[in-house]
């Protein structure tokens, strides 16, 4: 019964050829564009779709004046084959990193975090692991690693992630940083003054003002108040262009304060109750690049110094 039912799941899968050709098709609304992409004839990819459209029993596109144009089944079509196609295409281009090297590594990262903290720092796990490639895929939310194509993660958070191993790399002190001449335009002597200037917003911390002005004793109209950034980056060069004052994890932007394009009005930082880790799946925990990779970034983040406990 099982080989009966996969011959008859068969008959209805059109060949990868076939669906690449109308793909094409439908993206250039040409077949002979798409026969130029596909180094084919013309002919070759009206035959293609005429076979397609045979197997399935509709017409997937009509001519309007010298082009061809997606009938809506042929656009509906379209919607679910083109991101099988692009999926098809991911796997296949994961599986070619492993060709020869010790494997590879699907890494969901924090782009502040990666951008600013992991990069510097990746030189010397290349050094150590040659045959290894790092793959770099944004992600803020946590996601689930049954579900998705990815080996580990950068977390902010609470050590929690169902099905996964959580690793401690640091904790995060949080500092207000501005430029020198927006600190020195509007007297940033003491943070009571933080309630005539303009504070940047994360956007996925919403609370962070609010919570370092309770803990600072300072009082402001609007702690919610102001531009919002998705990322720490982009609040740190908001705030190096004068455009207000960020409340940005003093390691993301030791350089810029070394280098004096930011300074830190106050010295006063807040200790986050989250902390960032390594996440990975507890079936990877046994050996491998995955777990090489865990090791050696625990063991950089503990090298590097820590802020003091909250």
């Amino acid at each position: 019964m099982s080989f009966r039912n996969d011959r008859v799941r068969h008959r209805f899968l059109p060949s990868i050829s076939t669906l690449t050709a109308f793909e094409a098709a439908a993206r250039h609304q040409s077949f002979s564009r798409a026969a130029a992409e596909l180094h084919l004839t013309q002919g070759a990819v009206s035959r293609q779709i005429r076979h397609l459209e045979e197997q399935i029993g509709l017409d997937l596109f009509e001519r309007v004046r010298q082009r061809v144009v997606l009938t809506d089944g042929g656009r509906l079509y379209l919607a679910e084959i083109r991101p099988l196609l692009q999926a098809l295409s991911d796997a296949t281009q994961r599986a070619m990193t492993y060709a020869g090297g010790a494997g590879s590594i699907q890494l969901a990262v924090l782009p502040t975090f990666a951008t600013r903290w992991l990069m510097p720092r990746l030189p010397d796990f290349l050094a150590r692991f040659p045959d290894i490639t790092i793959n770099f895929i944004s992600r803020i939310a946590p996601f689930d690693f049954a579900a998705e194509p990815l080996d580990a993660a950068i977390h902010y958070g609470d050590p929690v992630w169902p099905g996964a191993i959580c690793e401690h790399l640091m904790d995060e002190e949080v500092v207000p940083v501005c430029s020198p001449a927006f600190r020195d335009r509007h007297a940033l002597d003491r943070p009571e003054r933080l309630a005539g200037v303009v504070l940047l917003q994360q956007t996925t911390r919403p609370h962070l003002w609010d919570e370092w002005l309770a803990l600072a004793g300072a009082s402001h109209p609007s702690p919610f108040r102001g531009p919002r950034f998705e990322q720490f980056t982009m609040i740190a060069e908001a705030a190096a262009a004068g455009l207000g004052v960020g409340l940005v994890p003093r390691f993301f932007v030791e350089e810029e304060v070394a280098q004096g394009r930011l300074v830190l009005p106050f010295d006063r930082p807040m200790c986050s109750d989250k902390a960032y880790y390594v996440v990975y799946p507890e079936a990877k925990a046994g050996g491998g690049a995955v777990t090489a990779f865990a090791r050696w970034i625990v063991a950089a983040a503990h090298a590097a110094p820590q802020p003091p406990s909250a």
